[in-house]
C-alpha cells in the first residue's frame, strides 16, 4: 500500500473530530438502551434523571453529533489525499470551528443534563427549554459552517490553479453536500436566531408554533440527505476500490448529487402532513418533490450494483449471477457497507409510505417512524461509517487493522445487524398496532394497549433485546476504534493503511455539472416555489403566540 498522504495538521484535526464523534456514539447509544428497558417498564431512573432528559440525549449525539463530526473528519481526510493538503489558514480555520461545534455541543448536552432541555430532538415548540440550549444549537451550526467554508476555500484554490478542469469526484461530492447543509441550515438558523433566542430569554412573549415547525423540517428532511451523502461518497468512490474496480461512471455520480441539492429540500412540509396551519395544496407540492428524490437514490443503487457486476465478472464470475460470488466478502470494509447498502431498500420502500397523504396518517405519530428512523439512519449511515471507520482510523494514525481487530469487526457487524433487526421490526409492527412515539412507558388501560406487550416480534420485548445487542456492538466497536487509535501495531513500509480512492474518468463528464452558480440558482428557485407562500401566509395570519410550556 502506499504510504500515508496526509499532513500531520490534517492528521490531527480529522481524528479530533472523529474521536468527538465516537465518544457521543458511545453515550447515545447508552441514552437508547436505558430508553427501550424504560419502555418495557423494567427500569427506573434515578430522581435526576428522566425518560425525556435520556431520549434527548440520545436523538441529539446520534442523529446530529457523532453523524456530523464524522462526516466532517471523513471529508478532512478526503480532501486532503485528492487535492493535496492544506494550508495554514484553512488549517487555522477549520480548527476554530471544531471548537465551536465542540463548544455547541458541551452546552447543549449541559443544559440536557442540568433537566433544561427536555425538549427531544426536533425540539418543538411550545416546549420550551432554557435559553443557553438554542445558544449552543446555535454555535453548533455556526462551527460547522466555519469548517465546511474553510474545505470549499481549499477547493477553490485547488479550481484556481486547475483552470478548466473538473475536480476529483470526491471533492466535487464533498462540496455538494456542504452547499446542501448550508442551505439546509438557513430554516433552523434563523427558527433558532429569530424565534426560539428571543422567546427562551424573556424579549419576546410567545413563539409562532407552526413557523418555527415549517422552519425545522425545511431543515429536518435535508439533514438526512447531509447525513446519507458522505455515505453516498463511501460508496461511489471508496466501495469500488476496495473491490479492485472503478467508478461505473462520473457524469451519473456527479448528477445524482446535484439531483440531491435540487430536490432534498423543499420537501419539508411532508413531515407535517397532519398539521392544520398549512394548505392540503402546499402539503402535495412537497410530497410530489419528494418522491423526486427517489430518482437520484435509484440512480445510485443501478451504479453501485453496475460496478459490483462489472468487476465481478472481470474476477471470472459467470451466469446471471455469478459475479455475486466474486466479491471481497471475507474483507470487512466491503462486507459492512454492502450490509448497510441492503438495509436501505426497506428503509427507502418505508419512506415512500411515510410521504403518502394516506398512509401517513396511521403511522405519523407512532413506533413506525422510529423504526423507519433506525433502518434508514441507524443501519444505512451508520454501518457505512462503521466501515470507513475500520479503515480511515489506521489511515490517519498509521496503525495495523490485524486479522484479529478484523474477526471483532466482522462480529460487531453482524450483531449490529441483528440487533437493528429485532428492534427496527419490532417499532415497525408496534407502530402498526398504534403504539406511540416519544412516551414513556405506561399502562393505558385499555384492552387494545396489551397487544403491544404480547406476540414474538410486535412487542416490547424484542425491541429492548434488539437495543441491548445494539448497545453491545457500539461498545465493542468503541474497543475496536480504541485499539486501532493506539494499541495496534504501527505500521511499517507496506503495510501502511491508504485512502481508497477508485479511478474515475471524467473525459465524457459535462463541465457545467460543476458549474455551482447553476445549481444553488434553480435549488433557490425550488425553494422559494415551495415555500415563499405558505410561510409567508404563516406570518401574516399567526395567532398572538404560544407561551411557555415545560413538562419535564
Amino acid at each position: 500500500m502506499k504510504s500515508i498522504q496526509i499532513g500531520n495538521g490534517e492528521r490531527k484535526l480529522a481524528l479530533a473530530n472523529i474521536g468527538f464523534a465516537y465518544s457521543a456514539f458511545l453515550i447515545g447509544t447508552l441514552c437508547g438502551l436505558l430508553q427501550v428497558f424504560i419502555r418495557n417498564d423494567a427500569l427506573t431512573l434515578p430522581g435526576w434523571l428522566d425518560y425525556y432528559q435520556v431520549l434527548t440525549a440520545h436523538g441529539l449525539l446520534l442523529a446530529i453529533v457523532f453523524t456530523t463530526f464524522f462526516i466532517f473528519g471523513f471529508f478532512q481526510a478526503g480532501m486532503s489525499r485528492t487535492i493535496g493538503s492544506f494550508g495554514g489558514k484553512v488549517l487555522r480555520w477549520s480548527w476554530v470551528g471544531y471548537a465551536i461545534t465542540s463548544l455547541g455541543t458541551l452546552l447543549v448536552v449541559i443544559m440536557i443534563l442540568a433537566g433544561q432541555a427536555s425538549v427531544l430532538y426536533t425540539f418543538y415548540a411550545p416546549l420550551q427549554a432554557h435559553g443557553l440550549f438554542y445558544v449552543g444549537l446555535a454555535l453548533f451550526v455556526i462551527g460547522t459552517w466555519v469548517q465546511g467554508f474553510a474545505l470549499v476555500g481549499h477547493y477553490w484554490v485547488w479550481r484556481r490553479e486547475h483552470k478548466g478542469e473538473l475536480s476529483p469526484l470526491f471533492a466535487f461530492m464533498t462540496v455538494a453536500t456542504i452547499i446542501l447543509w448550508v442551505i439546509a441550515c438557513l430554516g433552523v438558523v434563523a427558527a433558532v436566531l429569530f424565534q426560539f433566542i428571543p422567546w427562551a430569554f424573556g424579549i419576546t412573549d410567545g413563539i409562532n408554533v407552526e413557523l418555527s415547525r415549517s422552519l425545522f423540517w425545511y431543515f429536518g428532511h435535508p439533514l438526512v440527505y447531509f447525513w446519507l451523502l458522505p455515505a453516498y461518497m463511501a460508496w461511489y468512490v471508496v466501495v469500488p476500490k476496495i473491490i479492485g474496480g472503478r467508478v461505473f461512471s462520473d457524469s451519473l455520480a456527479r448528477l445524482s448529487f446535484v439531483l440531491f441539492i435540487l430536490f432534498s429540500i423543499p420537501v419539508g412540509f411532508h413531515h407535517q402532513l397532519t398539521e392544520p396551519g398549512i394548505t392540503s395544496f402546499w402539503k402535495f407540492l412537497q410530497t410530489v418533490l419528494t418522491f423526486m428524490v427517489i430518482i437520484p437514490s435509484l440512480m445510485t443503487a443501478f451504479s453501485m450494483f453496475a460496478t459490483f457486476e462489472v468487476r465481478g465478472r472481470e474476477l471470472g464470475g459467470r451466469g446471471l449471477f455469478g459475479w455475486f460470488r466474486k466479491l471481497p466478502w471475507k474483507d470487512v470494509r466491503f462486507t459492512s457497507i454492502f450490509i448497510a447498502m441492503a438495509f436501505f431498500i426497506p428503509g427507502g420502500a418505508g419512506g415512500i409510505i411515510n410521504a403518502s397523504f394516506q398512509m401517513n396518517e396511521v403511522i405519523h405519530n407512532t413506533l413506525w417512524v422510529v423504526g423507519h428512523f433506525h433502518i434508514t439512519v441507524g443501519t444505512p449511515v451508520a454501518m457505512t461509517f462503521f466501515g470507513l471507520t475500520f479503515w480511515l482510523v489506521p489511515y490517519l494514525t498509521g496503525r495495523v487493522f490485524t486479522k484479529s481487530l478484523q474477526r471483532l469487526a466482522f462480529i460487531q457487524i453482524i450483531t449490529w445487524s441483528i440487533g437493528m433487526i429485532l428492534m427496527s421490526t419490532a417499532q415497525h409492527l408496534l407502530g402498526l398496532l398504534g403504539a406511540p412515539r416519544r412516551t414513556a412507558y405506561t399502562g393505558y388501560a385499555h384492552e387494545d394497549a396489551l397487544a403491544w406487550f404480547d406476540g414474538v416480534l410486535s412487542n416490547h420485548v424484542t425491541m429492548a433485546v434488539g437495543g441491548s445487542i445494539l448497545f453491545l456492538s457500539a461498545v465493542l466497536l468503541v474497543f475496536i476504534v480504541v485499539q486501532l487509535w493506539w494499541f495496534a501495531p504501527v505500521s511499517k513500509g507496506e503495510n501502511l493503511e491508504s485512502f481508497p480512492i477508485a479511478a474515475s474518468d471524467s473525459s465524457a463528464t459535462p463541465t457545467f455539472l460543476e458549474n455551482w452558480k447553476i445549481w444553488i440558482a434553480i435549488a433557490f428557485v425550488l425553494i422559494a416555489v415551495a415555500y415563499t407562500i405558505p410561510l409567508t401566509d404563516l406570518i401574516q395570519h399567526a395567532p398572538p403566540g404560544s407561551g411557555r410550556f415545560q413538562t419535564w
